[in-house]
């Protein structure tokens, strides 16, 4: 490996300064919660992150595409199409992709164990890092009593969550043009509303009990919208959070070692410096 200056940013993701502008390498990447066919997806800024970054495998963890959105309305911008478009070219050109479907597009879980346009659908598996660390890897909507007592009682939910992220789009537009950086109102509510913090650690203690009944290192999951890494009982529970809140991803350096990234923190990364991949 040559020398080269390093930059490191906030989340310690080291990116190699050098003459030419590449994408950002890393040995595997999760995204969930995109939402496609919402006004609340984030389309553009993923996209921007997917033509940022290069992994390895990339895993799809449920609820990209969004029908119980779609059935009501349809709306699908050019946006949504090219987010497609990107993770398909990606396939084809090596990377080895794994959608594993959640709750919001679980018509595709009919299609289990088989692949399409080299796309490989599994209803969950088990990934072992660079370090040698078992993760299981999986949606998590089993595991929400929600979902799984009261469906009924989730769509009323999620119609309520649209109309917060319609203001939160306004709210940023707004925050914008005031030169201040992007801010997630249902964020911010979920941390400070008693129920909703119950909640989510409710859900977080179950995936970390279902890896280690697994006999498993850790778990890597999506659905709740808050991006997440943290050690319960000795497990490594993750949560890739997602494309309508939080903007952000989990991955895997070529050591093994996992982190948190966010849409604003690659585009910063791209933006103050030329990088190379650090497989160099």
């Amino acid at each position: 490996m040559k020398p080269r200056d390093q930059f490191l940013d906030a989340n310690g993701i080291e990116a190699s300064l050098g003459m030419k502008r590449d994408p950002l390498h890393f040995r595997t990447i999760w995204i969930s919660d995109v939402h496609l066919g919402t006004t609340g997806c984030q389309a553009q800024r993923l996209l921007e992150f997917l033509r940022a970054t290069e992994s390895e495998t990339l895993y799809l963890v449920g609820d990209i595409i969004d029908g119980w959105q779609l059935k009501r309305r349809w709306y699908w911008e050019q946006s949504h199409n090219n987010v497609v478009q990107t993770v398909l070219k990606k396939a084809k050109k090596g990377t080895n992709v794994i959608f594993v479907p959640g709750n919001h597009d679980e018509v595709i879980r009919q299609f289990i164990d088989l692949d399409f346009g080299g796309i490989k659908i599994r209803d969950e598996l088990v990934h072992t890092t660079a370090n040698g660390k078992r993760m299981l890897v999986l949606h998590g909507d089993r595991f929400d009593g929600v979902i799984a007592c009261a469906k009924w009682l989730a769509y009323v939910g999620d119609n309520l969550y649209t109309m917060i992220l319609k203001f939160n789009q306004w709210f940023n537009g707004w925050r914008a043009r005031a030169g201040l950086p992007y801010w997630s109102l249902s964020q911010y509510l979920k941390g400070k509303v008693k129920n909703a913090v119950n909640y989510i650690t409710s859900f977080e203690d179950a995936l970390a009990a279902e890896a280690a009944k697994k006999g498993l290192d850790g778990v890597i999951c999506g659905h709740i919208h808050k991006p997440e890494i943290r050690d319960i009982n000795g497990v490594t529970y993750c949560n890739d959070g997602d494309w309508v809140e939080s903007l952000s991803a989990l991955v895997e350096d070529p050591s093994g070692e996992l982190r948190l990234v966010t849409w604003g923190e690659i585009m910063q990364l791209k933006k103050s410096s030329k990088f190379e991949s650090v497989f160099s």
